[in-house]
């Protein structure tokens, strides 16, 4: 079934009317180091964990001074610590050394930077820059494909699709919509599919709530 994006699109303005980024940061390098420590964990948790963190270190210098032990110390409730910490402190590095100390503003050298994914990339870009991106994350993928926009796991042939359904002037509010959509309604377990202007689209696409149709 295909789907009308103006139908999305009106949808998503009457459930999540003023999306914004649940993550705390006060410049685009905390949104980065953010980001990076958000994958496969809850904004809460980094929240917790920054909140603390940028205390003390809050920019590339202070992360490439800290040791990794201590790093890895810091976020360790985030999970994936080792990785995590790798990534900052080498993103960090390639920041001074590369880009005079700040994060780049363009989406292809952020993605050179260790750590940063498409998606983390169309995140800073968006949100510390202003700047049109959709970025896909678990939640975007999942509401993409019950909706029917696109049927696919791979996140970038997401990103490809929606990037053509949609004008880019709407891509970042769109992309936090769908965020925000996907994390209070569209769970990935049990959705809350009575109260979801969706619930009919959904059913008519052949959706079910069982673990067989996360996303």
């Amino acid at each position: 079934m295909t789907v009308d994006s103006k139908f999305v699109v009106e949808g998503l303005d009457a459930m999540q009317p003023n999306p914004v980024c649940e993550l705390n940061f006060k410049t685009p390098f905390e949104l980065l180091v953010a980001v990076v420590l958000s994958a496969q964990c809850t904004d809460k948790r980094v929240n917790q964990v920054t909140t603390e963190l940028f205390k003390t270190y809050n920019t590339p210098q202070d992360f490439v001074d800290m040791t990794l032990e201590e790093l890895e110390e810091r976020i360790h409730s985030c999970g994936f610590y080792h990785n995590k910490a790798k990534a900052i402190k080498s993103a960090s590095k390639d920041i001074i050394e590369k880009f005079g100390g700040k994060v780049p503003d363009n989406f292809d050298d952020l993605t050179t930077l260790a750590g940063v994914g498409r998606k983390t990339a169309n995140v800073v870009m968006a949100e510390a820059f202003g700047g049109d991106a959709f970025a896909v994350d678990t939640h975007v993928l999942r509401v993409s494909n019950r909706l029917g926009l696109v049927k696919t796991d791979n996140p970038n042939v997401c990103e490809d699709k929606l990037k053509l359904i949609f004008p880019k002037n709407t891509w970042s509010k769109l992309h936090y919509q769908m965020v925000l959509f996907g994390r209070y309604t569209c769970k990935a377990i049990k959705p809350n599919c009575a109260n979801c202007v969706f619930s009919q689209v959904c059913a008519n696409s052949g959706f079910r709530a069982t673990r067989k149709n996360k996303v």
